[in-house]
């Protein structure tokens, strides 16, 4: 896999399996915080911040739902790379549909921000990233930090009152992301990028034990951490909206399709349904990177053609307890 190292893209430098052929996630290497304090380095403000994703990463899709859900649209603008990813890594196309321009430097290719930030800079090339528009640098691109900085420190530029991480809920919440990440958001890519059988095996139990696992939590329960919508949803969201149309049969997670459980797919339906998340979420995006940008696991770069889910079908969630924040309900009543 390609990277920078010492500032030079290389495309021979990153091995993604290590020597038992299991995946190995390399850790991301920005990770200044946006603090809501007068001696920080890194300080809320309208405007200063701007978020680079790509509509096809679940990681860079966090961040997306994130911002939509709390109103930061105009207070922290976004850059959208094109979703094919070639050996030139993620690179900018606005005149293909989805996609923008750098706004803020009008860079070809994401690695020329790496490289502006740190020109000395040895790491992978991944969305999301916060850049600060004032320091010019990238401040954090680890999607879980930046999700959380979204939700915790530009309160007064939201436009909407949303709290997913809140006050009561927080230990649960982050307890739930430990529990998510390492089988279901990173182990769809332990099973997919597995090189040897054993540590496919592994990913997979790993996986449907742990899907099989939160289909039975929310059989009484909305949302994963109870009655309250938080980060943990958009986190386990952004992974099974793209469960059936590409990790089941891109990287092989075919044991049983989200649609196929009684609880979890009437749970993601519920998320997508929730005002400003539908928004956010490009299918042509997601399918078109995934089966074209690993030629290793689809060497002919052929997309798959479906399925067709119905995300907009009635789920019956709402006969529980809670529901989405109120002044999310009133957003989407008003367009």
């Amino acid at each position: 896999m390609n990277m920078l190292v010492d500032g030079e893209w290389r495309t021979d430098a990153y091995e993604s399996t290590d020597d038992d052929g299991s995946f190995q996630r390399q850790e991301t290497a920005f990770r200044d915080w946006v603090r809501d304090d007068p001696d920080a380095e890194f300080q809320p403000e309208a405007g200063r911040y701007h978020l680079y994703v790509s509509y096809a990463c679940p990681w860079a899709h966090r961040t997306l739902v994130s911002r939509a859900l709390n109103g930061l649209e105009d207070a922290i603008p976004v850059s959208v790379v094109d979703p094919y990813r070639d050996d030139d890594g993620w690179q900018f196309t606005p005149e293909k549909e989805g996609c923008t321009r750098d706004h803020v430097h009008d860079a070809d290719y994401l690695r020329e921000l790496y490289v502006r930030a740190d020109p000395d800079a040895t790491c992978r090339v991944t969305v999301p990233v916060l850049w600060d528009t004032h320091a010019d640098t990238i401040v954090n691109n680890e999607s879980r930090e930046i999700m959380r900085m979204l939700e915790t420190v530009f309160d007064e530029y939201a436009t909407r009152d949303v709290d997913l991480y809140p006050e009561g809920y927080r230990d649960e919440v982050d307890r739930i992301l430990d529990d998510i990440y390492e089988p279901i958001n990173n182990g769809v890519y332990r099973a997919g990028f597995a090189t040897d059988q054993g540590p496919y095996d592994e990913a997979v139990d790993d996986l449907f034990a742990a899907l099989d696992h939160w289909n039975d939590v929310l059989e009484d329960q909305r949302y994963l951490a109870g009655d309250r919508l938080t980060e943990a949803d958009v986190a386990m969201f952004t992974t099974l909206v793209r469960f059936d149309s590409v990790y089941h049969t891109h990287f092989m997670c075919n044991v049983q399709y989200v649609r196929e459980y009684d609880n979890l797919w009437p749970y993601l339906r519920d998320l997508y349904q929730t005002p400003r998340v539908a928004e956010t979420v490009n299918m042509t995006h997601i399918t078109e990177h995934y089966y074209t940008t690993h030629p290793v696991v689809n060497p002919h770069r052929i997309v798959a053609r479906g399925p067709d889910l119905e995300f907009d079908a009635p789920h019956d969630r709402d006969e529980l307890p809670g529901g989405p924040p109120s002044e999310l309900v009133a957003a989407g009543t008003d367009g």
